[in-house]
């Protein structure tokens, strides 16, 4: 017996890459079992680092979702909230390279990457090798407006501020997000946390 008449036939590969925390991962596993669900002749596949497939591994997902990992290349998640700005630092240059490798290897090959907004390296890898990317944002929209328009905080004088005089003052000039207080925004509008506001920056350079 042809054993290959059992094996589901995919005619679509998506290759889902999400930031390695656990929020990120949980709502990017819920829009690819959302996928899943659409159509059964989509094969969804999720990337993760191994210590991760550790945690999740066993949990229940459509038939059409399967898992692959790069290596440990970034802190454990056990350790990660001692050095955070390590761990972003290795998330941004660490991974390129493993999932640029996961994505040449010889099976069915993906026609379509969705990475998680603040991973710009999956979309640089999508473009080197020919391969359409989309940008998954992963948090409401109002702070993916406030990010997307972050010059207009600098052009008001709201960035860099000190919250502790003038946290109260108000903004209602960024699309899309009512009247808000400055001290309600994304916490880096004293200016600190500079290396990781570098790098939004750089994500969202990469989004239309």
């Amino acid at each position: 017996m042809d054993s290959s008449k059992d094996q589901p036939t995919f005619v679509c590969h998506v290759v889902a890459v999400p930031y390695s925390g656990r929020g990120h991962i949980n709502l990017m596993m819920n829009f690819c079992k959302l996928l899943a669900s659409q159509k059964a002749d989509i094969l969804i596949t999720f990337v993760l680092i191994e210590e991760w497939l550790g945690f999740i591994g066993s949990e229940a997902k459509p038939d059409n979702i399967q898992f692959a990992t790069v290596p440990n290349v970034i802190p454990s998640e056990l350790v990660r909230t001692a050095d955070m700005d390590g761990v972003i630092e290795a998330i941004m240059t660490n991974m390129e390279a493993p999932f640029e490798r996961l994505l040449g290897r010889p099976e069915q090959p993906p026609v379509l990457i969705v990475a998680d907004t603040f991973l710009p390296w999956a979309i640089r890898v999508g473009n080197r090798r020919n391969v359409r990317a989309a940008s998954f944002w992963p948090m409401p929209t109002s702070v993916f407006s406030v990010f997307q328009h972050f010059h207009l905080l600098a052009e008001n004088g709201h960035f860099p501020v000190d919250l502790l005089e003038r946290g109260n003052e108000r903004v209602d000039y960024i699309p899309g997000v009512s009247s808000t207080r400055l001290v309600d925004l994304p916490h880096f509008m004293d200016g600190s946390f500079s290396n990781i506001l570098s790098h939004i920056h750089e994500d969202f350079s990469w989004v239309p």
